[in-house]
């Protein structure tokens, strides 16, 4: 049996809900029909022109990535501008792009729970909880290693877990650490929810300059591992609940996982 557009749909539906979006984001279809046979899937954490040419060569006529192709409302489709080349590319080529993006993040699951997973963490819980009951649910997660480690041995495992181009860091190294607080992507506005929650590091992305200050004076080590770095290994994870998925339903659909790479980089 062959998948279609609706069935990628409904299966990334009940692994991260649009109810699990943020307001101001934009996850579903985003180009596209939803009656359209599916020959093939890629995943990308980023929408770009390079994941449209892997999925060309792959024959795959269905992307999803992380990160919205369309994110904010476009005035216009500028074909001279980044997002609008990648709208036609997608159009011309036949492409089918959907976007899974901060459901993914709050889904059990998702993003903050596989960077939990890679890093050993048990007892694991939503670092921001939802007021809505759903308890596995929320941004970031909170854990504890069992047994503790010693700080250089937990940056040791950090970097085998991420392979982050830096390590950024700010506040006190603790003498051991046994309970951790991530969230994948640019996650600096929960930092007091880690310091309240006990933890004694705070792994995230795109640290902003007050919030290294307020560590420092508050006593939380925080480390910045990038966002790519933090977010993409959830990928890998989507790869596989896709396939299982599939497979459960009787469809043969090829799920692809792009080698996509982080845009910055230590010089």
């Amino acid at each position: 049996m062959s998948a279609t557009v609706q069935h990628l749909i409904d299966i990334l539906q009940e692994i991260a809900p649009p109810s699990l979006a943020e307001s101001w984001d934009n996850v579903g279809l985003l180009v596209g029909s939803d009656r359209e046979a599916v020959r093939g899937v890629l995943l990308g954490l980023d929408p770009l022109p390079a994941l449209l040419a892997e999925a060309e060569r792959l024959d795959a006529n269905l992307v999803i990535t992380h990160h919205p192709a369309i994110f904010r409302p476009l005035p216009a489709i500028r074909t001279d501008h980044p997002a609008g080349r990648f709208i036609r590319h997608a159009i011309s080529a036949g492409i089918n792009v959907i976007g899974c993006h901060t459901n993914l993040d709050a889904a059990p699951g998702g993003v903050s729970d596989v960077l939990a997973l890679r890093l050993g963490l048990e007892d694991v819980r939503p670092l921001v909880a939802r007021d809505d009951g759903l308890e596995e649910c929320g941004l970031g997660r909170l854990g504890d290693l069992r047994p503790p480690l010693a700080a250089g041995a937990f940056l040791d495992r950090l970097r085998t877990a991420l392979a982050p181009p830096w390590l950024l860091a700010a506040g006190s190294r603790p003498a051991q650490v046994r309970r951790v607080a991530v969230c994948g992507g640019s996650c600096s506005e929960f930092a007091e929810n880690a310091l309240r929650a006990g933890a004694d590091v705070y792994i995230t992305a795109e640290v902003k300059h007050a919030t290294a200050r307020w560590a420092e004076e508050a006593g939380l080590w925080i480390i910045d591992a990038g966002h790519f770095a933090t977010e993409n290994p959830a990928m890998a994870a989507l790869q596989k609940r896709l396939q299982s998925a599939l497979a459960e339903r009787g469809m043969e659909t090829e799920i692809h996982l792009a080698r996509q790479e982080p845009p910055l980089r230590a010089v």
